[in-house]
């Protein structure tokens, strides 16, 4: 059997396939990977911060190449994928700064002393790889969220090998990056499986200690309880769907609201609706100011089509968007199916905005729909808005569009934030940057973990706590012997800081 991309503009098979790797393919792989395992986190943090970015550079100098064959799978454009690409060499770079840098490492060191308790042994910590690694990547970032994505990367940094299983939209990309990224790394420290069963097998190896996934609420769930069947169960990091509520105070619509509705409509569109963070429910006040809001959203959007990844993905959307006319007809209001021209011919798809009343919300509405897909809540008072958000599941993001002083944007900060993993304010939620301070994750389903899977704490899902007591100094790792300098650590309860 063999996966080979489709054109997303034309449904055309590509010519280039990529066979499905077998079982026995799978085992060797991540035998592989776990004979690698013990020499990548021994490697030195310079040595493996090198690495990283030596591999950052090997994709800048195949930029055009990869592109080109990303296009070719996605339909996502030049302009896009070059941007996707950038980001993802600078998170290779970046994740190198947090592997020199050395604070993930949680370093602390606590004397032998006395203690009220009595005496104290002489206790040492860190966090160390937890082994091979499994990473599933994404169908909508081929790049940033794929084989040289976020998750592998993070699990590299943390000294841990990588097997990925390539995602079936783009498979010539993912062979493409992956021979690059073999070519700079040591052998067994990262390797691609190919298939469904692969990916079920991958799950299962014995070998693989932990699990990184971003896709579907359903494929996550499955794969979850994969991972805690097995005989010795493993962690699950699953990105999973997100509505990422959009709510604008009546102060703000009064002030920007044909600004607010142009952006929200850029931002529901961007990548034709197929970001993790696109807002896909919007609270918008009745009256004038709503309706001008609403008015500017739908003039933005009118008449453009968009081309969804796969043929499941626009098969999905177009049955989602039915369904919500006919939920929204049975809640007295007025879908807005395909403004503008109607739905375009051939394989592209129109942007879909629903409008009902926030009283009229139902659990169906509050699903994500993958695509250019929006639910606009109509709400005429601040309780029936407080009701509404009340309904919300957890998601990624939640965005607030309020004036200064504005009493119900206050609130509804701080009753959105028990519910996301990262607050907009007077923003577009649509866009994640790679930081220090950034979290890309939220309570179920945006994700089934606290973790976050963009930013300099995304190595945390694949360390492990360890405690050395009463080990001698020539027994201990590098960095927990009390000579050391290369890193923050505390020590009996004092930070202390690297010399510089």
């Amino acid at each position: 059997m063999t996966v080979a991309g489709i054109d997303a503009r034309t449904g055309e098979r590509s010519a280039v396939s990529c066979a499905e790797t077998t079982a026995n393919d799978v085992a060797s792989r991540c035998e592989a990977a776990a004979q690698a395992a013990a020499g990548w986190a021994r490697t030195g943090r310079a040595e493996r911060a090198r690495l990283l970015a030596d591999v950052a550079t090997a994709l800048e100098g195949r930029a055009a190449e990869i592109v080109a064959t990303a296009d070719a799978e996605t339909a996502l454009g030049e302009p896009r994928l070059t941007g996707e690409l950038a980001r993802t060499c600078f998170q290779l770079r970046f994740f190198a700064e947090v592997v020199c840098e050395g604070s993930y490492l949680e370093l602390t060191i606590d004397h032998a002393d006395v203690s009220p308790m009595g005496p104290r042994p002489d206790l040492r910590r860190m966090l160390v790889p937890v082994g091979p690694v499994a990473v599933f990547g994404a169908s909508n970032f081929p790049l940033a969220f794929s084989v040289p994505g976020g998750d592998t990367v993070s699990a590299l940094a943390a000294g841990c090998p990588v097997v990925v299983k390539a995602h079936e939209a783009h498979p010539a990309t993912s062979a493409l990056c992956h021979d690059i990224m073999r070519g700079v790394l040591p052998d067994g420290v990262i390797s691609m499986v190919m298939g469904r069963e692969a990916g079920i097998a991958l799950v299962r190896d014995p070998h693989i200690r932990a699990v990184g996934f971003t896709g579907s609420v359903g494929g996550g769930r499955a794969l979850a309880d994969l991972a805690a069947s097995r005989p010795e169960p493993i962690p699950f990091y699953g990105e999973l769907g997100s509505v990422n509520a959009f709510a604008v105070t009546p102060a703000a619509a009064a002030a920007r609201s044909g600004e607010i509705g142009r952006g929200l409509a850029e931002s529901f569109t961007l990548g034709a609706g197929q970001f993790c963070t696109k807002p896909g429910l919007a609270f918008v006040p009745a009256g004038a100011h709503g309706d001008a809001l609403r008015d500017a959203l739908l003039g933005t959007v009118e008449g453009r089509a968009f081309t969804l990844l796969t043929d499941k993905i626009r098969e999905a959307y177009t049955d989602a968007t039915h369904q919500a006319a006919e939920q929204a007809a049975d809640a007295a209001a007025d879908p807005a199916v395909g403004q503008g021209a109607g739905r375009p011919a051939g394989r592209t798809v129109a942007a879909t905005v629903v409008e009902v009343e926030a009283a009229g919300l139902t659990p169906e509405l509050l699903e994500e729909v993958f695509g250019p897909y929006l639910v606009l809540a109509r709400y005429d008072s601040a309780a029936q808005l407080r009701a509404a958000v009340g309904m919300l599941p957890g998601a990624l993001t939640a965005t607030v569009h309020a004036e200064a002083d504005d009493e119900i944007g206050a609130e509804l900060a701080r009753t959105l934030t028990a519910r996301v993993g990262r607050l907009v304010w007077n923003g577009y939620p649509t866009g994640v940057s790679v930081g220090w301070a950034q979290h890309h994750g939220g309570p179920w389903p945006g994700t089934d973990t606290v973790f976050t899977s963009v930013g300099a704490t995304a190595v945390r899902r694949f360390l492990r706590p360890v405690a050395w007591q009463s080990v001698p100094s020539g027994v201990l790792p590098e960095e927990l012997r009390d000579e050391y300098d290369g890193a923050p650590r505390r020590v009996d309860g004092v930070l202390q800081l690297p010399n510089s």
